[in-house]
C-alpha cells in the first residue's frame, strides 16, 4: 500500500463500536497499518444517521448495485425499509474518501454496507457488493475486505 494516500476502513475494524449490536471488529492487521500510513475510518450506517446500536438490516431482492439501480431495498429485522439511510451514508462516506484522496478501501466482509463480493441479505448470504462497496466500486476505488488482509 502507499503510505502517502490515505486508506478508507470500515470504522468497526478499527475497533470503533459502531456495529448494529454496538460491538466491533478491530482486526490487529488494521491496527498495525493505522501505525503505518493514515487510516480514515467511515460507518456508513451511522453517516446515513442509523444510531449504534441499531436493529439488524440485511439487503432484499439484489445487492448493492442493485439497490443504487432502485431494483433492491435494505430491510431491518422490524421490517422497516432503510435504503435511504443506507444510501445517503453510503454517499456521506464517498465524499469522505475524495475528500482525503483515497484510492483504496479496506471494508468489512459480509456487511450489507460494506461487503465486497458476498454481503449480508435479512435471511441469508446475497452474492454481490454492499451498498457502500458497489459505490466505491463504481467510482474506481480498489476494495479489499479484512479477510484478504494477511494473518496478523
Amino acid at each position: 500500500m502507499n503510505p502517502q494516500r490515505p486508506v478508507i476502513v470500515s470504522a468497526c475494524l478499527t475497533g470503533e463500536p459502531c456495529r448494529y449490536d454496538g460491538g466491533h471488529k478491530a482486526h490487529p492487521a488494521i491496527r498495525k497499518l493505522m501505525q503505518e500510513q493514515t487510516v480514515v475510518p467511515v460507518c456508513p450506517e451511522e453517516l446515513g444517521g442509523l444510531g449504534t446500536p441499531r436493529a439488524a438490516a440485511g439487503l432484499e431482492g439484489g445487492d448493492g448495485h442493485s439497490i443504487w439501480a432502485g431494483q433492491a431495498r435494505v430491510v431491518n429485522e422490524r421490517g422497516e425499509d432503510v435504503t435511504s439511510a443506507f444510501c445517503q451514508g453510503a454517499s456521506r462516506a464517498l465524499d469522505i474518501a475524495r475528500e482525503c484522496g483515497a484510492h483504496r478501501a479496506i471494508l468489512k466482509a459480509r456487511s450489507p454496507s460494506c461487503g465486497c463480493g458476498r454481503t449480508g441479505g435479512l435471511h441469508g448470504p446475497v452474492e454481490g457488493d454492499g451498498v457502500f462497496s458497489a459505490l466505491l466500486r463504481r467510482h474506481g476505488l480498489e476494495l479489499l475486505t479484512e479477510e484478504d488482509l494477511p494473518p496478523s
